[in-house]
């Protein structure tokens, strides 16, 4: 037989016994499918190699799973109106063949078939008006993506979320031996295996590897894995690739690696419990697999385990989580050579180049005083001062001299040489910034220029006090003017500014500057390679880095510029840039001082109120250069118009800064387009591309007149997208015109290496990063040498890994390739680069994009930020657009809906999140551009405040496990014998201790002891309290004011409930054994009416009475109850009798249709003529009527047996008698609260101080100022009551102290629930209380459900409750895995008491009905002999009685009937020891089954999606979950203002979605206390579900994510 390519019959005996083993494992259940695979593999492994191998290349390579592409899910669309033109746009993304292709991609979806259009959000109209705009911004302020290194840094070191590959984001990655080589194809095809094998580990293409030894399969890395790509490689070096032979046989014996580990298993008997203590390396694999589960499980128990290392429980899981998309064959891949070093033209040497650029300075000053170094403008665009070189140069020396000498105290010097000062001056004022620049040149300070602050809430103020405190910079150089507009405090001091260290602030006006003594000269080196001055950049994540520029690289930089610009003396230069960094600060602060030109600075303040003020300069001084954005030409087309006599024909070069921008070139063709009328030559425009690492990269030098411009590059977005260039000649409507940015700086040398990984050299189709090594450039980032290593001391290296060279490049952050004639292209940054399912897509196409979509009725000026978030081990891009203030709700969604399909159709990919906001509310660079970290982290926060949202996660997310199939259950012969469990556990079980029923009822009568023999009945054992101890106080009922209202003897309740029995008994129609409804509010009247109901012979039904504010919600409840236990009559007071009959009432319930109604309050003292004894104690006492969270009203009966064993049971536990003293502040109509209320304190005579938890809500502290004035040891409360302790009297603590509140007599404070217990709640409360008192180990829980009220309670005599992390993804495959804490993922359970004294409790497989194995999660069934008798129901449903009352193991012990509870837990023995000595097995209830989500194939807890998104934004009070046509629905509570309302859309969908892997498919945000919850703190999730599919929430929002 052969199977798998392997003959069994040949295999030897051992490996055939091994397989038959493994078989037999799999068949019981003992082992998953998943290492069943595993360990067979291991033992074929050594005979699968022997077969022939075939080539790599084979087409033929089947996998497993299917490949799950982005462009597979449906969208939803909503058919587009036309819209009308007109208005202005962003014409800086303007290109014609691209708006056109948008409109086509629209109208393709428009021709198509009507599809189903996503419904509009709905909101309450009141909420968003459109809000004026705010301070006006320029006619066209520019939106980041197009702004300079303000906005965003290049991202070179990526986070390892957003790695893609699993690469180490620009690490070296050298060997130390790093010669250097040649670039030849012989090295290429010698080391074409290497390359093959790790381009397959990186594109995660790698089948079934085998060792050329006899060893098992190494996996490929899964992708974002985190792991070191070096080592990955050098590993998978040696490994031979078996795609033939043994990747067509993979099916069983090698699964791919792409498969989900974890994911398939086979179910065995139900739930398997995954051990946490398997010790795995790197990405989880068994370090030794030979050793078996059930051989490591023995040795747990033998001995505990030591406590593994951190790292073991905190790996990545994500390879067992994610689904990794199949890779598409059709993908273009790069086919050329690899590229070679890019050299630039030499850098000549001048023989009047200064040494330095304060020798330059010095020279000017002394030779050429008068000539103009600087023209200033005034607001209106005229010149308000030149700056000559002389007074340059007198002011400089004058400030360094200051600084120098005249700032400390006499004998001392407060600035040295290299220490960092900060300069803080205003674009408006360039002369002060020169002379405060060239002043700390001088002194041989560090000059750090910085914005200046506005405010405490500066865009990414906090991260320039990161940039000043790393420099260690404690001076700030300003002037007066701007130190006056400073934010002071209300002394006159500078504000603190956030983030910022403490500085000392030095205005540098002339008239506070000293002259120098005549015998001080400056020291004025030669340049070195010491820092001369730091600039500021912000990387993609918004932090502020400073890079430091040696003084050789200043004055390298300031020659390369001048040769490639071939600058002259006495030159007119006109700039608009920022002159503190970038291009403004090096063509016109520091070329120009060295080549004696005369700078006219036009300020960004100028510029927007008069946007052709620069060209206007151009043409008055006859300007040779000017150096302007994108943005500068864009807004001199917009007013072109208003002066016509403008000349240009004096420029010879109009440097592009921005250039890099690949969208510039649409910007300018249109103005030149314009502007070649007035004298504007083609040959002038001079393009460059620069970084604040690398300086200037490139940069085009100005063509000779009538030569033909330089060619295009036209490249399809979809190639683009996979980092490969293909010249696109048919449809340009999806493809990106590319204009070069020149040639390679002087003295430079240019090489393009992989963005991702390694610095390995592209091919020559290749898009990758531009790495330069030059004299003229940045040399570190200051203080952080780890980025610095990264960035500034790459060694590109070949295809097989082997460096190029030793020289050290940088990497500018640049994207792009050498096209023909070593042109230099560049297609985006790193810094706007999104990697999304393995794609890459830029920022700024994705902005021209959304601006083709005619946004004149939506967009405010064009401002759109488009950046990624990181959601789900994936970027998701995410589009931010001001919206304009007079535009409709209707425009904008359908605007937001055209934006989603044009994204789709042109680049392939899907929006996550598309909002809109306020116009002008988006934070700002200095320059108006949009400040790109701080609006991700807004949103992140959720503090962005948009007025319009749209979430698409359906469309975008597609990395997803694969939905659980679930296995077929069955119960064959080895699962009986094994008892359906792992072999070596023991079965699920444990039991409380004995109840121990006293014999001698002598001894009973003489200890006075609660009488359990003589008296079977409670109404008997009130007799006997009655007479035994008449005088005794059983119940104390206090009010708001903590006032004793009522209290009750025994004698007085037993007379109280002889006058409402003789009541019932002279009523005509009321018969013995008829149910009786008890409508009381809390307090001793209704505990009197329940004994008078005893004594009368009838069934007592405790109904919660009406509320009479909102009597058409409460009133038909107790109408329903009324109806299902055909009462007789109804108890009730004066006060509720009223509101029965009342007009209200009756637009309600008829009130004809109620039965007897009785009015206890004014009762003739009378005695019944008998009291009722019941004949068999099976005879039922009452009916407990609730409604469940999934609201079902269930009625349950409770027999006297029943009834005394849960009190006695209670007894025990609890060690009640009578002198001690309880207090309970419960609702008192069902489960545990009513047991408590009514029937403990008869039956153990012990003093209960009953509390209304409505008095609570008068009066806060009136529980626990009970507990201290009555020196209570043990209390009873709901969590209701709970959390508004918690709420209400959190941050009271210091009050409630000093009025006397102690609670350090509680012992235990139990809260009673019929759920999971809430372990956060409890610990918040224990901690908050600490301080009165309260110890940590006081509070505790109950667990009971419909089946039996109490199941399990702490006592005072069991351990402390037991604490376990349990692995939520194994909770979702109904398996339990426990972790260790603070573990990914983990879950923290708290046990919910001790068992109760004569309970016995087995864990359940709720499919096939057999017991289950320790730490095992299964439905937890009790047998108990105060379990409930059944339920009653009007039907007789025998059926639903007998699923669930009378049920009995399949196999095992299939005599013992038990009781389902409907919840599932696990069992776990704990080292503790209970109270008879031996070992403590502690239940931990997980929650109820009826309330679960069948989501994907896995059961998921509500509870636990609500925790989620509970703690996701501080206005989210509440919350619940529920499903809704297979889409899971959350509704939030808003406990701020309405302005947050959609701030919480994007942060519970990116919550839910990381946390828990499921889309939220509807976001509800509603008002507080519109969640229902029940008189436990239970939710009524059901009933919320009925109210929102009736439309009846009335929400503030409703946002489909759809």
């Amino acid at each position: 037989m052969a199977e798998h390519g392997v003959d069994l019959s040949a295999l030897p005996k051992e490996i055939r016994e091994h397989l038959a083993e493994l078989d037999l494992e799999l068949s019981e259940g003992d082992i998953t499918q998943k290492g069943y695979e595993k360990k067979r593999a291991k033992l074929l492994a050594p005979f699968l190699v022997q077969s022939p191998v075939v080539p790599a290349k084979s087409p033929g390579r089947t996998t497993a799973s299917t490949p799950s592409s982005s462009g597979s899910s449906t969208r939803h669309r909503r058919t587009p109106h036309p819209r009308h033109g007109g208005g202005t746009r962003d014409d800086r993304y303007r290109s014609d063949i691209h708006t056109e292709a948008v409109q086509a991609a629209l109208a393709k979806h428009e021709d198509e078939e009507e599809k189903l259009a996503p419904p509009m959000p709905t909101k309450r109209r009141s909420t968003y008006m459109p809000s004026p705009a705010k301070a006006q911004t320029p006619p066209d302020s520019s939106s980041s993506s197009e702004e300079d290194d303000d906005d965003e840094d290049s991202g070179d070191i990526l986070s390892p979320d957003s790695a893609p590959d699993g690469a180490a984001q620009g690490s070296s990655s050298t060997s130390s031996s790093s010669a250097s080589s040649t670039l030849s194809s012989d090295q290429c095809s010698q080391t074409q295996l290497q390359t093959h094998t790790h381009s397959h580990s990186h594109s995660h293409m790698a089948g079934p590897s085998t060792h050329t030894h006899a060893q098992p399969p190494l996996p490929p890395p899964p992708p974002h894995s985190q792991s070191h790509p070096v080592a990955l490689t050098e590993t998978l070096g040696h490994v031979r690739i078996d795609l033939g032979a043994v990747g067509q046989r993979m099916s069983r014996v090698d699964r791919p690696s792409n498969t989900i580990r974890g994911m398939t298993h086979v179910q065995g008997r139900g739930t398997i419990m995954e051990t946490a203590d398997v010790r795995r390396v790197g990405k989880g694999v068994p370090v030794s697999s030979r050793v078996s589960t059930k051989i490591q499980q023995l040795l747990n128990t033998l001995k505990r385990p030591k406590r593994p290392p951190l790292s073991e429980y905190f790996m990545d899981d994500q390879e067992e989580i994610v689904e990794v998309p199949q890779p598409d064959p059709s993908i273009p891949r790069p086919e050329g050579r690899q590229t070679i070093p890019v050299k630039g033209e030499p850098l000549g040497v001048v023989s009047n180049w200064p040494p330095s650029l304060q020798a330059a300075l010095a020279r000017w000053g002394a030779t050429q005083s008068k000539s103009p170094a600087l023209t200033a403008l005034d607001i209106t665009g005229k010149p308000l001062y030149t700056l000559t070189y002389g007074k340059l140069w007198s002011r400089s020396l004058k400030l360094a001299y200051t600084l120098l000498h005249k700032l400390g105290a006499k004998n001392e010097q407060l600035l040295k040489p290299k220490d960092r000062v900060a300069l803080v001056y205003p674009n408006s004022d360039p002369g002060m910034f020169w002379v405060a620049f060239y002043g700390c040149l001088l002194a041989e300070l560090i000059p750090v220029p910085i914005e200046v602050p506005l405010s405490r809430k500066d865009a990414g103020s906090s991260q320039v006090g990161f940039l000043l405190g790393n420099c260690g910079v404690s001076l700030a150089l300003t002037s007066e003017v701007c130190l006056k507009g400073l934010p002071k405090t209300p002394t006159g001091e500078i504000l603190q500014f956030k983030g910022w260290p403490p500085l000392k602030w030095v205005v540098t006006d002339p008239k506070y500057l000293t002259k120098p003594s005549k015998d001080w000269q400056p020291h004025i080196p030669t340049a070195n390679t010491d820092p001369s001055y730091i600039e500021y950049r912000v990387s993609k994540e918004g932090t502020v880095m400073g890079v430091a520029i040696s003084k050789v690289a200043m004055l390298t930089h300031c020659q390369a510029l001048t040769q490639a610009c071939n600058y002259c003396e006495g030159e007119i230069l006109v700039s608009v840039l920022d002159f503190k960094k970038d291009m403004g600060l090096w063509h016109g602060v520091l070329t120009s001082v060295m080549n004696r030109i005369h700078t006219i600075s036009v300020p960004y303040s100028v510029m927007k109120a008069c946007p052709l003020s620069w060209v206007q300069r151009v043409h008055i001084h006859k300007a040779r250069v000017a150096v302007v954005k994108c943005r500068d030409l864009h807004w001199a087309m917009m007013s072109h118009r208003e002066q016509r006599d403008i000349s240009l024909a004096s420029l010879r070069m109009l440097i592009v800064a921005d250039g890099a921008n690949p969208w510039s070139v649409s910007s300018c063709d249109a103005f030149l387009n314009i502007f070649q009328s007035h004298g504007l030559k083609p040959e002038v425009i001079c393009p460059c591309a620069s970084s604040a690492e690398a300086m200037t990269v490139a940069i085009r030098r100005p063509g000779v007149p009538g030569s033909p411009l330089p060619a295009r590059a036209v490249l399809p977005l979809s190639g683009l997208s996979h980092g490969v260039i293909r010249v696109n000649t048919e449809d340009k409507k999806t493809a990106l015109t590319v204009q070069d940015v020149g040639h390679v700086m002087p003295g430079a040398l240019m090489c393009i290496v992989k963005p991702d990984g390694p610095p390995m050299l592209c091919k020559t189709d290749e898009i990758g990063e531009l790495v330069v090594n030059s004299r003229a450039g940045g040399t570190l980032y200051y203080g952080l040498p780890g980025l610095t290593k990264n960035t500034f001391e790459v060694i590109p290296v070949n295809a097989s890994g082997a460096p190029i060279g030793e020289i050290p490049f940088v990497r500018s952050g640049l994207l792009g390739f050498v096209g023909p004639g070593s042109l230099i292209f560049v297609v985006g940054k790193t810094e706007g680069l999104m990697m999304v399912s393995g794609r890459r897509h830029n920022a700024d196409d994705l902005v021209a994009t959304a601006l083709a979509v005619e946004p004149i009725k939506t967009v405010y000026r064009g401002r759109i930020a488009v950046f990624s978030v990181g959601v789900f081990y994936d970027e998701r891009i995410v589009i931010i657009a001001e919206q304009r203030p007079d535009a409709s709700e209707e425009d904008s969604f359908q605007w937001m809906s055209r934006v989603l399909q044009a994204i789709d159709s042109i680049h392939q990919v899907g929006l996550y999140c598309l909002a809109l906001v306020p116009a002008n509310t988006l934070p700002k660079t200095p320059l108006g551009g949009i400040h790109l970290s701080d609006t991700r982290q807004l949103l992140q926060e959720g503090a962005l405040h948009p007025c319009n949202i749209l979430m698409c996660p359906h469309t975008c997310v597609t990395n997803l496990p694969k939905p659980r199939q679930k296995q077929p259950v069955g119960v064959g012969p080895a699962s009986i014998v094994l008892g359906n469990l792992v072999a070596g556990k023991r079965i699920a079980q444990a039991a409380g201790r004995e109840l121990g029923m006293m014999e001698d009822q002598n001894l009973v009568r003489k200890m006075c002891m609660w009488p359990t023999m003589m008296h079977q009945f409670l109404s008997e054992a009130l007799q006997w309290r009655a007479q035994t101890d008449p005088d005794h106080v059983l119940y104390v009922l206090l009010n708001a004011k903590g006032t004793a209202v009522c209290t009750a003897t025994c004698l007085q309740l037993h007379k109280r409930a002889e006058k409402v029995a003789a009541a019932l008994i002279e009523r005509s129609g009321i018969n013995t054994g008829e149910n009786i409804v008890l409508l009381y509010p809390p307090g001793i009247d209704l505990i009197a009416a329940f004994y008078g109901c005893l004594y009368a012979g009838c069934v007592p039904v405790t109904v919660r009475p009406p509320h009479p504010q909102n009597l058409p919600a409460t009133l038909p409840t107790v109408k329903l109850i009324t109806d299902v236990c055909k009462a007789a009559g109804i108890l009730t007071t004066q006060f509720l009798v009223k509101i029965l009959r009342s007009k209200e009432a009756a637009a309600t319930v008829n009130i004809k249709t109620w039965p007897i109604i009785i009015d206890t309050d004014d009762l003739p003292r009378k005695r019944p003529p008998h009291l009722y004894k019941p004949p068999s104690p099976d005879v039922v006492a009452y009916l407990d009527f609730s409604v469940s969270t999934t609201g079902m009203l269930t009625g349950v009966k409770m027999s006297h047996t029943a009834v005394t064993t849960l009190c006695r049971s209670i007894k025990l536990q609890c060690e009640l008698y009578s002198s001690r003293q309880i207090a309970i502040c419960l609702d008192p109509y069902c489960g545990m609260g009513f047991v408590l209320w009514c029937l403990a304190s008869v039956y153990s005579g012990h003093q209960s101080v009953l509390i209304p938890p409505a008095e609570l809500e008068l009066s806060l502290a009136l529980w626990m100022s009970a507990l201290s004035q009555n020196r209570i040891r043990d209390t009873f409360c709901s969590y209701s009551v709970m959390e508004l302790c918690t709420k209400g009297l959190g941050g009271q603590t210091e009050s409630l102290k000093a009025r006397g509140v102690n609670l350090s007599c509680v012992r235990s404070c139990v809260v009673v629930a019929e759920e999971r217990p809430r372990l956060v709640l409890t610990h918040s409360f224990s901690k908050l209380f600490k301080d009165l008192g309260l110890s940590s180990r006081a509070v505790s829980t109950t667990f009971g459900s419909r089946v039996n009220q109490a199941i399990c309670l702490q006592g005072t005599t069991g351990p402390d409750p037991s604490t376990v992390y349990v692995d939520m993804k194994s909770l979702r495959h109904d398996r339990v895995r426990l972790v260790e804490r603070g573990a990914p993922q983990s879950l923290p359970l708290i046990e919910s008491g001790t068992i109760l004294p004569g309970v016995r409790v087995i864990i359940v497989n709720p499919e096939t009905r057999g017991p289950l194995g320790d730490s095992h999660l299964g439905e937890i069934w009790v047998n108990s002999p105060h379990s409930a008798a059944g339920y009653y129901t009007i039907y007789g449903e025998e059926n639903l009685q007998a699923d669930h009352f009378n049920v009995r193991l399949s196999f095992g012990d299939p005599h013992t009937q038990w009781a389902r509870t409907g919840y599932l837990g696990f069992i776990k023995r704990t080292e503790l020891t209970d109270s008879t000595g031996g070992p403590h097995d502690a239940l931990f209830v997980v929650g109820s089954l009826d309330e679960t989500l069948e989501l994907r194939g896995l059961r998921y807890h509500p509870i636990d999606i609500e925790t989620s998104v509970s703690r996701a934004h501080r206005s989210i009070a509440e919350s619940a979950v529920f499903t809704w046509t297979n889409l899971l629905v959350v509704v939030s509570e808003l406990c701020g203002s309405e302005q947050d309302a959609l701030d919480l859309v994007p942060v519970v969908t990116s919550v839910v979605l990381e946390e828990h892997h499921l889309i939220v498919g509807v976001v509800v945000v509603v008002d507080p206390g519109v969640i229902p919850i029940n008189s436990r703190g239970e939710k009524q999730r059901m009933h919320l579900r009925d109210s929102f599919l009736a439309d009846q929430l009335d929400p503030i929002y409703v946002a489909y994510n759809m």
